[in-house]
């Protein structure tokens, strides 16, 4: 691959634009182009208050298990899913558990002294360091061909106004937590643009035409195939969005006027999911997060039959069965979001060839605590779906209580990222998640 100052020697040298550089890095007899590399990505997804490990942790280890109730729709997706039972959030320090094990969830490092009053214990503040996703996300952005647009996206579903520990999950660095985008409109005029006018749809091809000519005029008969066919595939994308514009709704097409209300929570959710599925299709980044509310969340999931807020319910007696199904129930629902997105991912064929975006993809479906009336923050649980980060899926994984800085580790190690400590480095000490590949 010809270095980058050879690249701009030669727009220097024939005269032509910047702006024609994506059309000319790809032509093989000019040496530009790059070995086709993978696109691997990361999701994860966050719900909060814990889990009912009876109906939730499979009992079997390795292959052979069986998904129980609340893991029930991943079904279609056994072979890509792995489930790791005996994580654990080991940090301590200031904070209660919700806050800790909200904080400390995606950094592996202790909250700050502050003067944030959790439910018991000491107050806090922010955390000492940046969450995983923002790492691996500065690697990618570091280097020329994994670089995108934005980097990472930062998806919510009901998050409160208010700015708290229990409120974020990722950190662009120490003390610096990142707002989750949780009204999709916003999320949209993002990704997308405010294109409502087909006529200040102006050309890109139209200014480049000169530019393309004189390319064409230097390199190979091939070259000036595939210089046509990239034209072609721009000329196309403007049509569309043209035709979009001139119908009145914009590219995707997201339902209107859906307001942030709890029992919108469903529609929300789909909205982020498919916004979240077209920005990897159209490479806006690799990496995302999804969280669906808060620690201590207290969503009334009514449109599955539990008025009870979340929270609450998760606060009754192991003895009390009732509470124990209707958690169950939540859990499973969690859990039918992250099989909608595997589904998407599944049926979204990856740009350019090379499968589907699951096949790039890694989900990591993730909560605050281990047990909502326990507030234990052993056994979080960590349930992966995707083939994205070659892990070896289809199991069922029991470890005698690690840390989840470990499994971060191995999160940035499947990303290309070779790092030997993330967060607090005392529980980095043995490497990387053992048995994931």
């Amino acid at each position: 691959m010809a270095p980058i100052r050879n690249r701009r020697e030669f727009i220097r040298d024939l005269g032509v634009g910047a702006a024609a550089l994506p059309f000319l890095l790809n032509l093989p007899s000019l040496g530009f182009a790059n070995q086709t590399q993978r696109k691997k990505r990361l999701v994860v997804m966050f719900s909060p208050n814990g889990i009912v490990p009876k109906t939730f942790w499979p009992d079997q280890e390795g292959e052979a298990f069986t998904f129980k109730e609340s893991l029930k729709p991943l079904e279609p997706f056994r072979d890509r899913t792995l489930v790791l039972h005996g994580v654990c959030d080991k940090v301590r320090g200031d904070g209660d558990n919700h806050m800790r094990g909200m904080g400390c969830l995606l950094t592996g490092i202790e909250l700050f002294p502050g003067n944030i009053q959790g439910g018991s214990d000491t107050p806090a503040g922010w955390a000492k360091g940046l969450s995983i996703d923002q790492e691996i996300k500065n690697h990618l952005q570091g280097q020329p061909e994994t670089r995108t647009r934005f980097g990472s996206l930062e998806f919510g579903v009901m998050v409160p106004d208010r700015a708290d520990t229990w409120t974020r999950m990722v950190y662009a660095g120490a003390n610096k937590p990142l707002a989750p985008i949780d009204d999709p409109y916003q999320m949209f005029g993002k990704l997308y643009g405010n294109v409502k006018d087909k006529e200040s749809l102006k050309s890109i091809l139209d200014d480049l035409k000169d530019d393309l000519a004189k390319v064409g005029s230097k390199v190979s008969a091939e070259d000036r195939q595939l210089l046509q066919e990239h034209a072609t595939f721009v000329r196309e994308m403007e049509q569309e969005l043209k035709e979009s514009a001139s119908a009145g709704h914009a590219v995707p097409e997201i339902e209107p006027g859906v307001k942030e209300d709890n029992d919108n929570i469903p529609k929300i959710t789909k909205m982020q999911i498919d916004l979240m599925v077209n920005g990897f299709a159209a490479d806006f980044a690799r990496v995302a997060t999804l969280q669906i509310t808060n620690s201590v969340g207290g969503a009334r999931m009514r449109w599955i039959g539990v008025t009870e807020g979340h929270h609450e319910l998760s606060h009754n007696p192991d003895s009390d069965e009732k509470s124990q199904e209707k958690l169950t129930k939540i859990n499973a629902w969690y859990c039918e979001q992250m099989a909608y997105l595997a589904k998407r991912l599944a049926e979204t064929p990856e740009p350019g060839g090379g499968g589907s975006l699951l096949d790039n993809t890694l989900i990591v479906w993730t909560n605050e605590l281990g047990k909502g009336n326990s507030h234990t923050l052993d056994d979080i649980p960590f349930v992966l779906v995707g083939n994205g980060l070659d892990f070896r899926m289809g199991r069922s994984l029991k470890y005698p209580k690690l840390p989840h800085n470990r499994l971060l580790l191995a999160l940035a190690h499947g990303m290309g990222h070779t790092i030997e400590r993330f967060g607090n480095p005392n529980y980095c000490g043995a490497g990387i998640l053992p048995n994931l590949s």
